[in-house]
């Protein structure tokens, strides 16, 4: 009798969500009356995002972080209807709300992002007793996103030290202080893009090699895997002895939201698959590419999404 091997189960932790309104403004123009064509609200936050993903994609995902008690009926509605296992840290007041003015007509989005709330002491413990928890039964554990206002940027380093002490496989996606704290924690893959890895490492980054050569330091310091993203310009997937070019094609975007977090489920889903760093790189831009046709955090059917694998054109970066 053949046994299957035990699916891995993965746990997401967004420490700072929110909830993503987009809005639709033709011609949208600053100082004067607009008018809304239609809105939309999506429970969010980076990590919410990547477990939805991961969720859609057929993995058994977790969450946990910290949630306003006041307003989580959008999260609440979305983990039951994906299935998701909510460990979520319920704070009193509100999650905060992000908005995405949309202006289709002019090919722009303009984002304002809330601060959040701040958590204390006693909940930062309470989460870290969570995410103990879910290392009985998760392997892999994602974190995305900023941190909230009042917290410490290590909190990463933190939270990534025990699990990593434990065996599990742990991916970083933050950026500035958070990711420059979390770094020494040494996760296993990391997803900052350009702007953020040049920040990080406080240098001006002028190629695909001279990214690649900055991202190896990175690995020799017990990084596995880098993911660099570059907007329409594609990723680079490095770890210690390959590097990949993934270019999609132009494809028409309805939506940035969760665009980011769709390549770290991809990468996930991959790694998670036993694929290779290119059949990854391959995986990780088309559930990209899924999340730019959709308006808000979702993808299209999964065989959309391997379909999509055949357009994206990899070349190996030496």
């Amino acid at each position: 009798m053949t046994h299957l091997p035990r699916m891995q189960r993965i746990a997401t932790v967004t420490l700072n969500p929110a909830i993503d309104q987009t809005v639709s403004i033709p011609n949208f123009q600053a100082d004067t009356v607009n008018r809304v064509d239609w809105k939309q609200d999506d429970a969010g936050g980076k990590g919410v995002n990547v477990a939805s993903f991961l969720a859609e994609a057929g993995h058994r995902v977790s969450v946990t972080g910290f949630l306003g008690r006041e307003n989580n009926a959008l999260f609440k509605t979305l983990f039951h209807q994906k299935g998701i296992d909510d460990h979520f840290v319920y704070l009193p007041g509100e999650t905060r709300v992000n908005i995405k003015i949309v202006d289709d007509a002019q090919g722009q989005v303009t984002d304002i992002n809330y601060p959040g709330q701040s958590p204390t002491h006693q909940n930062v413990d309470g989460l870290k007793n969570v995410v103990h928890a879910l290392a009985g039964s998760c392997d892999w554990f994602v974190f995305s996103g900023s941190v909230p206002a009042g917290l410490s940027n290590d909190i990463y380093d933190e939270l990534i030290g025990p699990l990593k002490a434990q065996g599990k496989t742990v991916v970083l996606d933050t950026s500035g202080d958070a990711l420059r704290f979390g770094l020494p924690a040494k996760p296993d893959l990391i997803k900052p893009n350009q702007a953020e890895l040049e920040e990080v490492l406080n240098i001006r980054l002028e190629s695909h090699g001279a990214i690649v050569a900055a991202a190896r330091e990175l690995i020799e310091s017990g990084i596995r895997y880098v993911v660099v993203s570059m907007g329409g310009e594609g990723a680079l997937f490095i770890d210690r002895t390959q590097a990949f070019h993934a270019q999609p094609p132009a494809v028409e975007i309805k939506s940035t939201v969760g665009a980011g977090d769709a390549m770290v489920a991809g990468t996930v889903a991959g790694l998670l698959g036993g694929e290779s760093l290119r059949a990854c790189a391959t995986l990780a831009t088309a559930f990209s590419m899924g999340a730019l046709g959709q308006i808000g955090p979702r993808l299209p059917p999964i065989e959309h999404i391997h379909a999509m694998r055949h357009l994206v054109t990899l070349r190996e970066v030496s």
